[in-house]
């Protein structure tokens, strides 16, 4: 296996097709499709599905472009970081986002990115803090924002904030009061019909460990991992959702609901900011950490 047919075989997985990736590497389809065999046969695996409109993975496909993506990226910061003189912060960095950060959270972080990195290009993608941990082991990602994660030798994370959680539910009069309200009890949650995301998202997991030290347990009526849709089945629907206040604020709605904290003791989950253990760090990576550390406590104040 070689650099080229990682490179081809990732091209046409991502744009589902022989003769669009062909036209975006400047190479003939013919040449093109030999390295991508050239690929399978040492693989000794299919890797992708011929369609009518295209091409589609296989599993063993899915798992190479998993593996495929982050070798690339290994690759591009390695270059980077050769070619990089007197301490300059160039080249390309990906962040990982969980979607309850990334919906605020983006739009500021590219645009103070272009104003203090001019030199960078930035990518952010978005993730459940369990899947974003995988894609910063593999290398896809650089760097990561993930809530209450375990310690691990692969993964170096600095501590950035403690995030209360809140029951919203939907007011009766939209509009009307604070939107913040009295504590509710972790017994009184108990009882209340939520939506909330599926395992092992990370506010599920807490919340279970909280109930079950005091022998109780959630009473979950849907699994949805969409802070809108939640927030829609709340409003229209009855149910509860558990979230962090900053959810409800940029919904534009947040007249709709009332928030009201959870405890005593105070339900809240921690943000960590990740890097990878096992890779070297450089000029890039340091100051955009450092950038989403600043941006994350800016938010939250």
């Amino acid at each position: 296996m070689d650099l080229k047919q990682l490179e081809y075989f990732v091209q046409v997985a991502e744009l589902g097709s022989y003769t669009r990736a062909a036209n975006r590497l400047a190479v003939v389809q013919s040449a093109l499709s030999r390295q991508v065999r050239a690929l399978e046969v040492e693989l000794r695996q299919p890797l992708f599905i011929r369609t009518g409109r295209g091409v589609t993975l296989t599993e063993p496909g899915k798992r190479l472009l998993e593996h495929g993506r982050g070798i690339l990226q290994q690759v591009e910061r390695a270059r980077h970081d050769i070619e990089s003189r007197r301490g300059e912060a160039g080249g390309r960095v990906v962040i990982g986002l969980p979607p309850s950060v990334s919906r605020t959270l983006t739009g500021p972080l590219v645009k103070a990115f272009r104003e203090r990195l001019p030199n960078a290009t930035l990518s952010v993608v978005e993730g459940l803090s369990a899947y974003v941990l995988e894609w910063l082991a593999i290398g896809r990602v650089d760097c990561a924002v993930v809530y209450n994660v375990a310690p691990s030798p692969a993964v170096d994370l600095q501590p950035v904030l403690d995030e209360p959680l809140y029951l919203v539910s939907a007011r009766a009069a939209p509009g009307q009061g604070r939107l913040v309200g009295a504590a509710i009890t972790l017994d009184e949650v108990a009882h209340l019909e939520l939506v909330i995301p599926s395992q092992p998202h990370s506010v599920r997991m807490l919340l279970e460990s909280a109930l079950a030290a005091t022998g109780l347990a959630p009473r979950v009526a849907l699994e949805i991992e969409s802070v809108p849709a939640m927030l829609d089945l709340v409003q229209h629907d009855g149910l509860h959702a558990v979230l962090a206040l900053n959810a409800v604020e940029a919904s534009g709605i947040a007249g709709a609901f009332r928030a009201r904290p959870i405890g005593p003791p105070r339900l809240k989950t921690k943000l960590w900011i990740g890097t990878s253990a096992q890779r070297p760090r450089g000029p890039l990576l340091d100051r955009t950490s450092e950038l989403l550390r600043e941006m994350l406590l800016a938010q939250r104040l």
